[in-house]
């Protein structure tokens, strides 16, 4: 039975990664706060993701670090070997590392994906399922573990701290002047990532807006290569940010940008969580499962056209269908993508005035 909302109880939740998923979890952890106050929860979670989402308040985090291999396992288990069990553990990832970890911890209650969404022996390791449901979105689905300890229907928000020095190296990085366009080309595959040349002709396009634009990418060799070649394509200039700035940085660049545009990645998410408006790229996985929340209105949706066109429609709501091709993304068109500038920049800027007023 769920507790009740005076009840102290504790709640271990594994979402190691990725920098998008965790931020939906963050969204669902603050609403279990905000039900359960005096709830002690636990969050074991991967080094990366720690470094972006480690000060949310009234939480304790364990970092599992994947690079020290099974001794991440160890320190993990070391962690925890004088608790007691935990009175619900929600096993909010289905990968094996993931699954491995959750099978290890004690719990009086082990929560897990809907039957049929679990893989990599998921199923062995939790005792009991979500509920099926018409949630389709990763974030929606998150929000069904919530509810299955008996938080009521809520809607997705988030407070996730911004330090002052994080936003004074953001601020620095654009010259202290806010309202630019945020480019975030790179993504996980390579095969996701839109062209270099469209990427440039769109910041060209945003600069004769009388918008700045700025790219970002991590420290890794290919997003730097990616950045630069963005920038010498482009005829107007572009502020290159890529593997300048740490997360919480990147995340305070999201927080001050008029606008955040990229493919399938976690830098959409982020801006999400700050109210900044975003376009998606998206030509492999479904935007109605993992687009960016609140903000598939202003999606660039290759995927349905590309499902149609090879008869998959059967498959549309099928959980985790992905499509495979490294010219997917040339179906995305830059008049498409300019066009939902354009767009975006028509709604007014709520975020900005509610800060200001």
């Amino acid at each position: 039975m769920p507790p009740s909302s005076g009840e102290v109880i504790s709640i271990c939740i594994v979402r190691l990664s990725a920098i998008g998923d965790v931020c939906h979890v963050a969204a669902v952890v603050q609403a279990i706060q905000r039900h359960y106050p005096q709830a002690a929860i636990t969050w074991i979670i991967g080094r990366l993701e720690y470094t972006l989402l480690g000060d949310l308040p009234g939480i304790e985090f364990i970092v599992f670090d994947k690079a020290k291999g099974f001794r991440a396992y160890g320190e993990v288990k070391q962690e925890l070997r004088t608790r007691p069990a935990f009175d619900v553990l929600l096993q909010m990832q289905t990968s094996m590392r993931a699954n491995l970890l959750g099978r290890m911890l004690s719990a009086k209650r082990k929560i897990g994906f809907p039957a049929g969404y679990g893989r990599e022996l998921h199923n062995l390791v939790v005792s009991e399922h979500v509920a099926p449901s018409e949630a389709f979105h990763v974030l929606d689905v998150f929000k069904e573990f919530a509810h299955t300890i008996g938080v009521p229907p809520f809607v997705a928000a988030w407070r996730i701290p911004i330090s002052e020095q994080n936003r004074q190296t953001a601020s620095e990085l654009v010259n202290g002047k806010p309202d630019y366009v945020l480019l975030a080309p790179s993504a996980s595959h390579n095969e996701r990532i839109w062209m270099p040349e469209r990427y440039a002709a769109l910041a060209d396009y945003c600069y004769s807006k009388g918008l700045r634009v700025l790219v970002t990418g991590s420290a890794a060799q290919r997003d730097i290569d990616l950045a630069r070649q963005i920038c010498e394509l482009a005829s107007n200039s572009i502020i290159n940010a890529a593997g300048r700035t740490s997360l919480k940085e990147l995340l305070a660049l999201c927080e001050q940008a008029r606008l955040v545009i990229g493919p399938d990645s976690g830098t959409l998410h982020m801006a999400t969580t700050q109210q900044t408006p975003v376009i998606g790229l998206y030509a492999h996985s479904n935007p109605l499962r993992t687009g960016p929340y609140q903000g598939l209105s202003t999606v660039a949706n290759a995927y349905a056209g590309i499902m149609a066109s090879r008869g998959l429609h059967k498959h549309m709501k099928k959980w985790g269908y992905r499509l495979k091709g490294a010219a997917l993304m040339e179906k995305i068109e830059l008049e498409e993508v300019t066009s939902l500038v354009d767009e975006a920049l028509s709604i007014p800027n709520q975020k900005r005035s509610i800060e200001t007023s």
